[in-house]
């Protein structure tokens, strides 16, 4: 191994050892604190290795892992967010659980499953970052002592999870049998004879992470499992999870060029189109805004297919890897928000779900009425918000590769999400009419304080998105 490939695997080496040795504090300490101040040094002290990791180039370790610009960008990306719920999750779980400090090992875990997923280039790391993410989160979303919410959602997870991933497990098998091979690039050099063979594998390969993106109709488990988990742990579902799987089908398409399939590529846009579609329809239909979230991001992966699709072009490839990876900025940056106002505005016995819960937020919480306003215009898409900023990428790809119907369903479906965003901000204007659950109740200020951070950035990258952009597009693709 070079020199090069060992700097590159650093971040992934750290991250290991960090958590190895966390492993063995809390074992030996028992202490909540030093979980949670040792899960987070746990988590950032890798990121330090990025730019050293960024500067060797890309390096195929053994040919199973990847490491480039764009798995590193969402090493970054997944630390970022894990330290987010890990802040968040502090507080929350302070009357919800006697022993906290296992969460935080979880949490690093999956953060790790979610890093190895971003890189790899061969079905057996694909499979083995998934699968290590998710068994963390079966036990984080059940981790609440008290309640039945958490552990049926983490139940329906659990068997769903299970399914899809056999099915993903069976589709592997299958583009084995007819390339003969289990990296992903393999599969782009098939004989025509085993074509048959590899369309069915790659179908149920993406039926499974389809499940994972929860694309309609795929998506049944999703507004459960969202209302039933513990707030910040929806947040880490909604954005590593999702982010993780995203990662890898946009390699796997790039690599194994599978968009050359017309019938792969028809099969992508339809499911991209119906989930636009119902996920804001049945978003405007609740009233809950966890479940209203879940609907959204069903709608917002929709929307993510955009990308996909363009990326599988050969003339569309870069534009579409850097309109992928605008966009899972955005949407992570909007989601923990979102997110992360529910935790802070949670009691010790019940969490801030109800939309009449938010009546008059602006007036009794103004800076976080503020930042879950500006979370729901940029999950809308209105100017000056990174969301904007994310789906102009969107339309303007679609448009350059002649994708018109994807673009129209964006279209329709952004026109409909904006009333039940809008929803949200104009319950928060209203004028409180009496005493709220959360009047006069402290609020946990370093959650506050990783809100407003979060919702600060929203804005600022969509009144000057140049950075971001110039950073994504300096990465390159897979």
């Amino acid at each position: 191994m070079s020199v090069e490939q060992v700097w590159a695997l650093m971040p992934y080496l750290v991250l290991s050892g960090g958590i190895v040795v966390l492993l063995l504090a809390v074992a030996w300490l028992q202490s909540r604190l030093v979980a949670f101040i040792g899960s987070i040094i746990v988590i950032a002290v890798p990121v330090g290795f990025l730019p050293a990791a960024l500067q060797g180039g890309t390096q195929i370790i053994d040919t199973v892992l990847e490491v480039d610009g764009y798995a590193l960008f969402f090493f970054a990306l997944f630390s970022l967010a894990a330290i987010a719920t890990a802040v968040l999750s502090d507080r929350f779980l302070g009357s919800r659980a006697t022993h906290r400090q296992e969460f935080y090992l979880l949490l690093s875990t999956a953060t790790l499953g979610a890093a190895v997923a971003a890189g790899a280039s061969h079905f057996a790391t694909f499979l083995l970052g998934i699968e290590v993410l998710s068994i963390s989160l079966y036990a984080m979303i059940a981790y609440p002592e008290e309640g039945h919410a958490p552990l049926e959602a983490a139940a329906k997870y659990l068997v769903l999870s299970g399914a899809a991933s056999s099915t993903m497990l069976f589709g592997m098998a299958l583009i084995y049998l007819a390339s003969g091979s289990m990296s992903f690039d393999g599969a782009a050099n098939v004989a025509i004879g085993e074509q048959g063979i590899l369309t069915l594998g790659q179908g149920m390969l993406l039926a499974g992470i389809f499940f994972k993106l929860s694309l309609v109709p795929f998506h049944m488990w999703t507004p459960d499992v969202y209302q039933g988990a513990p707030a910040p742990v929806t947040g880490f579902v909604a954005t590593v999870s999702k982010g993780a799987m995203f990662a890898v089908l946009l390699r796997y398409a790039v690599d194994a060029d599978l968009l050359a399939s017309p019938t792969v590529g028809m099969m992508v846009a339809v499911f991209a189109v119906v989930s636009m579609v119902a996920g804001n329809v049945l978003a405007l239909l609740q009233t809950s805004l966890k479940r209203l979230l879940a609907y959204s991001s069903i709608a917002h992966l929709g929307y993510l297919m955009i990308a996909l699709v363009v990326a599988g072009t050969p003339d569309g490839r870069a534009l579409g890897v850097e309109t992928g990876l605008v966009y899972v900025v955005g949407y992570v940056l909007m989601t923990l928000v979102a997110f992360g106002v529910v935790t802070v505005l949670s009691g010790e016995d019940e969490e801030a779900d109800d939309l009449s819960r938010y009546e008059g937020l602006l007036w009794r919480r103004p800076i976080l009425g503020a930042m879950l306003a500006a979370a729901a215009r940029s999950l809308a898409g209105i100017p000056l918000t990174v969301g904007f900023i994310a789906k102009f990428y969107l339309v303007a790809a679609g448009v350059g590769n002649a994708a018109w119907g994807l673009v129209w369903a964006l279209i329709v479906g952004s026109a409909i999400g904006i009333y039940y965003y809008l929803r949200i901000v104009f319950a928060m204007t209203k004028r409180p009419d009496g005493e709220a659950a959360d009047e006069g109740r402290r609020l946990p200020w370093e959650g506050a304080a990783t809100v407003v951070v979060l919702g600060l950035t929203v804005v600022a990258l969509g009144v000057y998105p140049a950075p971001l952009i110039e950073f994504v597009r300096g990465l390159g693709g897979p």
